[in-house]
């Protein structure tokens, strides 16, 4: 029997241009997923359950978590690997769907658990990070890269598509507070909209996304330099374009009008958009006020120390 983890992660600025080669700053988030294989002898089959969600999933079942288990599988058999059977266990510790990384999380965790069972050792970062691709494919098509990437190097970093990641150092840890809007679009469609809207208006999106890039490296010099109000001004800019970019929805815009109200330096979406969450950096006087004021408007809050 072998448990595995992985990181959640938190896009502080720089999502959707991440996808036409623009930088992203995010950072993994302690509590993401883990995964505990447990072989079994003889002609029995992999079966995946995810604590609290679903049971019984295999390489055959019909749908994208199927699909994305038989995708980590391939992969390890082309890495010379053992056939598998017996139970992969997982539990989530995130917000499905929220924008933070769960998916991926759970695709590193489950990857990381079974490489034990097929290949006799652990991944690789590399190695998790291409297994990583390979499940996160059957949910977003044509991810990024980056919540795979901060599930397995965990910390902050910039994340550049063609490129990787690079760590970036904290000056001081930073507390992230978050709210879920209670909404949900699939990434793949969200990506999906911003390219539709590319192909209409490329001009446009183009700008905006090269905007966002000069944002994420000006939030990166404000981390490292521990400006969390420098870093709050500059994700209200992102959070502007991103309303232009059509990904934002009148939730997520209140939740941030909210969380600005309540002292807040800044607030914006995090992930694909369409719903899911919404972050906020505020003065430590003023984070039990953001939090209260979001759970006036009936969302469900938690926070993350990034250090």
């Amino acid at each position: 029997m072998w448990t595995e983890r992985a990181c959640g992660k938190v896009i502080l600025l720089g999502e959707h241009s991440v996808v036409y080669g623009q930088p992203a700053l995010a950072a993994g988030l302690a509590r993401g997923a883990e995964a505990t294989f447990t072989p079994s002898e003889g002609d029995g089959a992999l079966v995946m359950d995810i604590v609290g969600l679903l049971e019984g999933i295999t390489v055959e079942t019909d749908n994208d978590l199927g699909r994305a288990l038989a995708s980590v599988t391939r992969e390890l058999s082309a890495m010379g690997g053992r056939d598998l059977r017996g139970n992969l266990r997982a539990i989530l510790h995130l917000p499905a769907g929220g924008g933070v990384g769960s998916s991926a999380a759970l695709g590193v965790a489950c990857a990381r658990a079974l490489a034990h069972g097929a290949l006799g050792r652990a991944l690789t970062i590399d190695e998790s990070i291409a297994l990583g691709t390979a499940w996160e494919r059957v949910f977003h098509g044509n991810p990024s890269g980056l919540d795979h990437t901060a599930a397995a190097y965990g910390g902050a970093g910039l994340f550049v598509r063609a490129q990787g990641w690079t760590r970036v150092e904290l000056r001081r840890p930073l507390r992230v507070l978050f709210a879920d809007t209670g909404e949900r679009t699939p990434t793949k469609e969200t990506v999906g909209n911003v390219a539709r809207l590319r192909e209409r208006r490329p001009d446009m999106v183009d700008k905006s996304c090269e905007a966002i890039g000069v944002l994420v490296r000006n939030a990166a010099l404000a981390v490292q330099d521990g400006d969390w109000k420098a870093l709050g001004q500059l994700m209200d800019l992102n959070q502007n374009l991103l309303s232009g970019l059509m990904v934002s929805t009148e939730r997520t815009e209140l939740l941030c009008r909210v969380a600005r109200a309540a002292g807040a330096f800044g607030s914006k979406l995090t992930g694909g958009g369409g719903g899911g969450c919404v972050i906020a950096i505020a003065p430590d006087e003023q984070q039990d006020a953001v939090l209260d004021a979001w759970r006036a408007e009936g969302a469900r809050v938690f926070d993350f120390m990034i250090e």
